[in-house]
């Protein structure tokens, strides 16, 4: 693990509720009782050794531009060979083999579906192989955050709402938020300057953004492999149509729980509902899925728990990477 313990307290709690105001790492350092330059310095170390991704929007599904969970049968002798030509794809922001004949499984984002359905059937014509398209239905619980103290990590609420997509005009703060804030005194200072706008205007959009769902969180974003979680299982349930948000919510709700939505079957793949336990035990993460499953009425179902096996990628997502700065005022 990259991050020493006086940094738990740090990227712990500060995956979301990020503090939005002139001098957000000066909170921080007040908050922690540590200095500023301290605060900014663990940073710009955390991010140098990729225990930090960015600090930054997580977008909900729906805020704009197209998403997709994808996965592919790849023989065995040509696995890292197609996973480097799907990784090379801006676009792909996740890319890992999974202890599935289905074994590679990746998420791309594209500023629409078209541009998106483009670069999957690319991947198909390059390989000669079939990419099983999983489109999103409906979250029950994405990205909130991690608990890192625990040995599974959960935290936060559940999100459910309708998603209020992101305005044209907005959509320059959009990537902005995507690539990570710049790690100095006053990082919001320094979009305006990109944006053209004021700094109150961008705080306020972002304000905006969070309290209609837009975004999930601000804040940390957090590498779980770097912090210990390693044992980390996507679970697939076959539920009928009729009762999967029910099932959904509930399974949502289940201490351990990180991820839970509903994906749109396809041909070769029959399964509707999906949750991630991320841990750092196998036999634990095991355990927790079989209890959540019990709770949320689901265990006798139709199953499958993928654990990850390598990860050959793992960034932030760039929905919105083809915006450019606008002058647009969001007073």
């Amino acid at each position: 693990m990259h991050a020493l313990a006086k940094d738990l307290p740090l990227l712990n709690a500060w995956q979301r509720d990020f503090p939005l105001c002139t001098h957000p790492f000066a909170v921080l350092g007040c908050a922690l009782d540590r200095p500023v330059d301290d605060i900014l310095a663990t940073c710009r170390h955390l991010l140098h050794t990729g225990t930090l991704s960015r600090i930054g929007g997580v977008f909900a599904p729906g805020a704009g531009g197209a998403g997709m969970l994808a996965a592919m049968a790849v023989p065995t002798e040509r696995l890292d060979e197609v996973a480097a030509f799907v990784s090379a794809h801006p676009g792909v922001n996740h890319n890992y083999e999974r202890d599935n004949p289905l074994n590679l499984w990746f998420v791309i984002t594209a500023a629409d579906p078209t541009a998106m359905e483009r670069i999957l059937a690319g991947i198909e014509r390059h390989t000669g192989l079939t990419v099983e398209r999983l489109p999103m239905v409906r979250p029950y619980r994405i990205d909130l955050g991690f608990d890192l103290g625990r040995s599974t990590a959960a935290a936060g609420g559940i999100t459910l709402a309708a998603i209020t997509p992101v305005p044209e005009p907005e959509a320059g703060l959009a990537a902005l938020a995507e690539q990570g804030l710049p790690v100095v005194a006053q990082p919001f200072e320094a979009w305006a300057q990109q944006l053209g706008w004021t700094e109150p205007e961008v705080l306020s959009v972002l304000a905006r953004w969070l309290a209609q769902g837009t975004l999930s969180r601000f804040g940390m974003v957090v590498r779980h492999h770097e912090m210990g979680f390693t044992a980390n299982a996507m679970t697939v349930f076959d539920v009928s149509d009729e009762q999967v948000d029910a099932c959904g919510e509930m399974l949502a709700r289940q201490p351990g729980i990180t991820l839970a939505y509903r994906r749109a079957r396809s041909k070769n793949w029959p399964y509707n509902l999906y949750c991630m336990v991320h841990g750092r035990e196998r036999g634990e993460v095991l355990a927790l899925v079989e209890q959540a499953a019990q709770e949320a009425s689901i265990g006798h179902l139709p199953h499958q728990v993928l654990f990850s096996l390598r990860r050959f990628t793992q960034r932030g997502p760039r929905r919105f990477a083809a915006a450019t700065p606008t002058k647009a005022r969001h007073a």
